[in-house]
């Protein structure tokens, strides 16, 4: 069922069971502006809002002074990879395929770089595979019955030095020796999962999708609490995203709402909870689409498809800043900057201080008729010298630094690739039948 079905029936279903009539008095309709034709008065659900789509400040110049983090994909636990160290030539290109992933462009499935330098990630039968540097395959283990194989479900991935946390869309949750594949335990959710994957110390977290953050045990794959948080009627498909601070032993994670929740790592009790879209418009909640959160400079990043870009404190939750930004990429923070890339293709960079753009500039240029098509970029990385963005055309475009224009466009194939991953001065790609690997 597409989209415009589920909203006509949710639509419906609301009228019949309230009992409410299509005018002013209903609290189902957003506070916008109410328009009126023969005593008949509408008002808008949704209003796509004006996108900004101007290169500005083109002269800025902009370098980064801040050393790069080595292996910043490893086992982080904020989300920011900061600035990355690559030197490759992106000459020589390899690749490991597997049976294609169907859903591949509606998911965001992750790559995971494992402490043991390998790389982990799945086939279109929910077969884990783990694989070296050089794509050679050490295991491959698959836990599910056919029936559920032929629910081709998607995965999401944590580790620490022993053992591998899988959680996937079809409500299961297992664990797996991470060395040689085989299975720890195995568990059921009530609900599937629909988010990133985080582990500390004896626990590992993620959120499913009725918007409940669970905690459970590493050792026996047990329940050791959870904290809910509103839902919708009509179930959002983004994958959600959660950082931890280790410091204060609190982890941050924003659903499908667009409410931003602090919770207590060691209690499950809330620190504080706050929304960053009208309750006027939570029915509509499945178009929206947040990026990925990072944990940076005391402060959570995030950006939506709604032209909204924030800045929330980490210890109140109290808004710093919003800026009208059109981004559902992770954003990242490097060296007192904060660097994000627009639906549109816009390359921006702002001041974390108070959310100011220093400088934007259009990196699609060089692809021919890129508005018409619908291409948008779909992650990116930063360097000390470029930026690399993967596009939903599958080609990845290495930008320049200093001037913030594209200087290299490279084909990897004809449709949806990841946002780059980086280990040990090679970069890697996952489309939806191969991870390939380029250094």
């Amino acid at each position: 069922m597409n989209i415009v079905n589920k909203f006509f029936n949710f639509f419906l279903v609301l009228i019949i069971l309230t009992n409410c009539s299509l005018n002013n008095k209903s609290k189902f309709w957003s506070k916008s502006e109410i328009v009126k034709k023969e005593n008949l008065e509408v008002k808008e659900v949704y209003k796509q809002p004006e996108i900004y789509e101007k290169e500005f400040n083109l002269d800025l110049r902009i370098k980064v002074n801040e050393q790069a983090i080595k292996n910043s994909f490893i086992n982080n636990l904020t989300n920011n990879n900061g600035t990355v160290s690559f030197k490759g030539s992106l000459d020589n290109i390899s690749k490991y395929k597997f049976s294609k992933i169907t859903n591949f462009d509606q998911y965001q499935p992750d790559l995971l770089l494992t402490q043991n330098q390998t790389l982990i990630f799945f086939d279109d039968k929910g077969s884990v595979l783990n694989f070296d540097q050089e794509s050679k395959l050490l295991w491959k283990t698959n836990v599910y019955k056919k029936k559920d194989q032929k629910l081709k479900p998607i995965l999401y991935f944590a580790s620490n030095d022993n053992v591998l946390i899988i959680v996937d869309n079809i409500s299961n949750y297992y664990a797996l020796n991470i060395n040689n594949g085989k299975l720890i335990w195995i568990k059921g959710n009530p609900s599937p999962f629909n988010s990133q994957v985080k582990i500390f110390k004896d626990k590992f977290f993620a959120v499913d999708f009725e918007n409940i953050l669970r905690c459970f045990s590493i050792k026996t794959g047990e329940e050791i609490w959870s904290y809910k948080t509103d839902q919708t009627l009509i179930k959002s498909q983004q994958k959600l995203s959660l950082t931890i601070n280790k410091k204060d032993k609190n982890i941050y994670f924003l659903n499908s709402l667009g409410d931003l929740t602090s919770v207590d790592m060691e209690t499950g009790n809330l620190n504080w909870q706050t929304p960053t879209k009208s309750t006027d418009i939570y029915e509509s909640s499945f178009m929206l689409n947040n990026s990925e959160i990072i944990n940076a400079n005391n402060s959570i990043y995030f950006s939506n498809n709604e032209n909204e870009f924030f800045s929330i404190d980490v210890k109140t939750g109290v808004v710093k800043w919003k800026q009208n930004i059109n981004s559902n990429l992770r954003p990242t923070f490097s060296d007192n900057l904060l660097f994000t890339i627009t639906i549109e293709g816009y390359l921006t960079i702002l001041d974390p201080r108070n959310g100011n753009i220093l400088r934007m500039t259009y990196i699609l240029d060089k692809i021919k008729k890129a508005k018409k098509n619908k291409v948008y970029p779909t992650g990116f990385v930063v360097s000390t010298e470029e930026i690399y963005v993967s596009l939903n055309n599958g080609k990845l475009i290495i930008v320049d630094m200093l001037t913030g224009k594209s200087k290299e466009i490279l084909k990897l194939s004809s449709d949806k690739i990841s946002r780059p991953y980086f280990l040990n001065n090679k970069l890697y790609i996952v489309r939806n039948n191969a991870i390939l690997k380029i250094n």
